[in-house]
């Protein structure tokens, strides 16, 4: 039975019962507790707590549900998925026990020709909670389950809660028994792999009160009405009505895998690694094409966040099954199909969600070229300096720039010999994740109040920034906090920030990160400094720890920071502006700044634009940039009413606050804008800019990231190393790369649209005589047969549907060829509008093939594929079909 039809059965069956047919929520959960709707009850919890009055007494739904707290769990088991559907029926003050635990086993077990799910009921185990003496009643003496089929279970299996004060109630649970093949008879209670759950019934009778976890709480007494949550698992159940041995192998992932294995030539079954792939690729592309139906967008938080975490997810693991180039587009086309005979608005959104992945996996595998650079020069300059570990801040890096899933970092590094320090990067990420919570002046300020800052800047004044002439000099200690706190001095180990009277630190502001460097006490103590921020308008907090001896208020010292890290910088900030008046002469002034970051040999723009910015265009731009610092232009800065400076035409940032007097950086005659940054004193100081690329970071947004100086030779020194293997590999100079890999690839892929043209035509010509062969099976013409071995999936399914579309419409015909490709058995079934008046459906027959073959298959009425592993049963397979046939006419 296909999920669709277990999805209509369930809604069928509990409408004609008086429920009310709520349709699946959205998986945006409008809860601001969840961020996704992980249970199919959520939709209904404002009625269960009393928030709401429900407008029904009785319902039932069929919800989308995603959960993904074991999200790199996925694949490596059969268990572990992230999309399910949770059929639930409920009441609200109406039936309770009896009449949930009745509807269950009628459901259950009424014969699927008459409307039911055909479930033996000799296989059905009941469990009860523990104390539950009137649901064993109703389950033993009413629907007449012997006893010896009820177990009965503690608070942890059979009691149910939200986990907070409010209702509660035991539960009872239904499970099937797959049969000794699974494992050791003795009831759910004692092996739960063979007696699988799969339907839960929630007696919500009681109140709950304070506790912790799912044992430890008191019961404050009975719920003035009760209520019944049911839910049983879409997927589960399809796994026992369709024959497979878990939901990879059911209808609607079963068909994903097979589109991954065609895409890629990789069969499911052959190996362990290519088997978790492909059940990866399979899962998360069902996932990710219902949560974008939904309105979910990639993006670095939130639901976005798990939108794009498995999307690319998906996509590595098809590189990794061998997939070279875009596979989203035909992944997402099988999910649409799949689905959307049981979520029709799939397909009325299909051009919106294609164009949402598509986008995705474009900018990902633009990320993963990128990316891919970046962790080769942090591989080879571990590997230079004798390390064995990859950085946690590499690592983030990757994430954080590139978009590389920690478990891409993890399997790049460990093919070069290098482990990655995990804790280090997840420290990292949980820092983000609170940084991103917090607001900008939470960031400036630490833990501190912000009295403590104001209390210095009063008593010492504002700090005097030296650091634009000078990268050292004679201070003061005028102000100390430990741990957040006013203190007097401070010891070895303690974490500190410490304020100066003046200072060569750059605090970071204009997307100029902070200079680090020690700060050396005349006493002989010595600070580290890290990080430095302005909590409250020109006080530079400097935050760091004591390395020797103790910092004490009122302390001479001589503050350093570190040169060469300063002048990467300057660098990068210089390069920044560069950048920007570049793309505003290419783009127009629309191509505003909208954010910065300078980092040492690197930088990231930001900048408005509706639209990609051509590759020509980025060349042309880049080509800009270097002839500027060829022309050696000088470059200065001036202090100067803002009026002043708006009518010299310096650019100012777009949000950034501005006092009456700026400083204006000019670099010659090519750029001019307001900013408080260092930079260089002379264009020629840069010594090369290379653009890696842009990308979309928002709706009209647009992200460059760029290296600069020694960074910028390394990376064209290693382009220049691949350029020259390339010239040996075609014989070539370097200016005809392009165009003889060009007419390779063109000549090859002539080739290849020969040796398809070629094959179909073959598979094609046997159309003609496979009609003359038809069996008349009362009435109904029969075609059946074997083509050649190694037919691909599309070349048979045109062949069946030619060889149907060759038989005259009114008469009912059954089309059922098979081949056998990379080793394994291929069927592809199609019945007309004839023969499905008959009662002969396409998928059915499939299942039936499948099934035979030791496989699984399903598809629409019409036109339905399936597989197998077991080649030499495909004589047995078209008995089987043939049979099935037989007995419909």
């Amino acid at each position: 039975m296909e999920s669709a039809e277990i999805r209509r059965r369930w809604l069928s069956f509990f409408e004609e019962r008086g429920h009310t047919v709520v349709p699946s929520a959205s998986l945006i959960a409008d809860d601001p507790t969840l961020l996704l709707v992980p249970a199919g009850m959520v939709p209904f919890k404002p009625y269960f707590l009393g928030e709401v009055k429900p407008p029904f007494t009785r319902a039932s739904s069929v919800q989308k549900c995603v959960r993904t707290p074991d999200i790199e769990e996925v694949g490596k088991t059969t268990r572990h998925g992230t999309f399910f559907q949770m059929c639930g029926n409920f009441s609200f003050g109406d039936y309770f026990k009896e009449g949930a635990i009745t509807y269950a086993w009628e459901l259950l077990t009424t014969p699927v020709e008459h409307g039911g799910y055909g479930l033996e009921p000799e296989k059905l185990w009941i469990t009860v909670y523990l104390e539950d003496d009137e649901a064993e009643r109703i389950w033993r003496d009413v629907v007449g389950v012997p006893a010896e089929r009820i177990q009965r279970l503690g608070k942890k299996d059979n009691y149910w809660s939200m986990g907070v004060p409010g209702p509660c109630g035991p539960c009872s649970e239904i499970n099937y028994d797959r049969g000794p093949e699974f494992g050791v008879e003795g009831g759910p209670a004692v092996n739960d792999e063979r007696y699988v759950e799969i339907w839960n019934l929630v007696f919500m009778q009681y109140e709950r009160g304070q506790g912790i976890g799912k044992e430890d709480f008191e019961i404050l007494g009975d719920l003035p009405s009760k209520n019944i949550d049911t839910g049983l698992g879409l997927e589960r159940l399809a796994m026992i009505l369709q024959g497979v041995q878990n939901m990879y192998e059911t209808d609607t992932l079963k068909v994903v895998i097979d589109k991954a294995t065609e895409l890629t030539g990789v069969g499911y079954g052959k190996a362990h690694d290519s088997d978790v792939s492909l059940r990866v690729v399979a899962d998360h592309m069902r996932t990710s094409v219902m949560l974008i139906g939904d309105g979910v967008t990639p993006g670095n938080e939130g639901r976005g966040y798990v939108l794009r975490r498995i999307m690319r997810r998906a996509v590595r693991n098809m590189r990794l099954l061998g997939a070279t180039g875009p596979v989203v587009g035909e992944l997402v086309d099988t999910v649409i199909r799949t689905m959307g005979e049981q979520y029709p608005e799939l397909e009325t959104d299909r051009k919106r969600i294609e164009t949402v992945a598509l986008a995705e996996e474009a900018a990902f595998l633009k990320a993963l070229k990128g990316g891919t650079n970046i962790l080769d020069t942090a591989v080879t300059e571990t590997k230079a300096a004798g390390g064995k570990i990859l950085s946690g801040d590499k690592a983030f890096l990757l994430h954080d720039t590139w978009g590389f899933p920690i478990d891409l970092t993890l399997e790049m590094a460990a093919e070069q010999g290098l482990s990655v320090d995990e804790d280090g990067f997840r420290r990292l990420m949980k820092e983000q994740r609170e940084r991103a919570k917090a607001d900008a002046q939470a960031k400036k300020t630490g833990h501190a109040n912000l009295t403590s800052y104001r209390e210095i800047a009063d008593a010492a004044g504002a700090t005097q920034f030296t650091g634009y002439t000078n990268t050292e000099g004679e201070t003061t200690v005028v102000g100390l906090l430990v741990n957040g706190v006013s203190s007097p001095a401070a010891s070895e180990g303690d974490e500190v920030e410490v304020v100066l009277d003046r200072t060569p630190f750059y605090a970071e502001g204009g997307g100029q990160i902070a200079d680090q460097g020690r700060i050396k006490l005349h006493s002989g103590a010595v600070i580290e400094i890290r990080d430095v921020q302005q909590p409250v308008p020109g006080v530079s907090v400097h935050k760091g720890s004591v390395q020797v001896g103790e910092v004490t208020v009122g302390a001479t010292a001589y503050a350093a920071i570190d040169v060469r890290r300063r002048r990467a910088i300057a660098r990068a900030h210089s390069a920044t502006h560069l950048t920007h008046q570049a793309l505003r002469d290419a783009l127009g002034p629309t191509a505003a700044q909208a954010g910065s970051e300078n980092q040492p040999g690197r930088f990231r723009f930001d900048f408005g634009s509706p639209n990609a910015v051509p590759g020509t265009v980025l060349t042309d731009v880049e080509q800009k940039i270097n002839e500027v610092l060829s022309r050696e232009l000088e470059v200065h800065a001036e202090v100067m009413p803002i009026d002043e400076a708006k009518r010299q035409g310096a650019i100012a940032e777009f949000g950034e606050k501005y006092g009456e007097q700026v400083r204006v950086v000019t670099i010659g005659d090519f750029s001019k804008e307001l900013c408080g940054g260092t930079h260089v004193h002379n264009t020629a100081q840069l010594g090369l800019v290379k653009l890696l690329g842009e990308s979309s970071i928002g709706s009209g947004v647009r992200r460059i990231e760029a290296l600069v100086g020694v960074d910028a030779y390394n990376f064209l020194a290693k382009e220049h190393t691949v350029v020259a293997q390339l010239q040996e590999l075609v014989k070539g100079r370097a200016e005809e790369l392009p165009e003889k890999i060009s007419a390779m690839l063109g000549k090859l892929k002539d080739a290849e649209k020969e040796i398809e043209k070629f094959r179909a035509e073959k598979v094609l010509q046997a159309a003609a005589g496979l009609v003359d062969s038809a069996k008349d099976v009362r009435g109904i013409a029969l075609v059946t047969g074997q083509v050649p071995d190694g037919t691909g999936a599309d070349d048979l399914r045109k062949l069946v549907l030619d060889v149907r579309g060759r038989i005259p419409s009114d008469r009912p015909a059954v089309v059922a060829l098979f081949t056998t490709a990379n080793g394994k058995p291929l069927t592809v079934i199609a019945t007309n509008e004839a023969a499905r008046e008959r009662g002969l459906k396409a998928g059915e027959l499939v299942r039936t093939a499948a099934k035979t073959l030791g496989g699984g298959g399903g598809g629409k009425p019409d036109v339905a594929q399936g597989g197998g592993q077991n080649p030499q049963a495909v004589g047995e397979a078209i008995d089987a079909v043939e049979r099935q046939v037989l007995d419909a006419a």
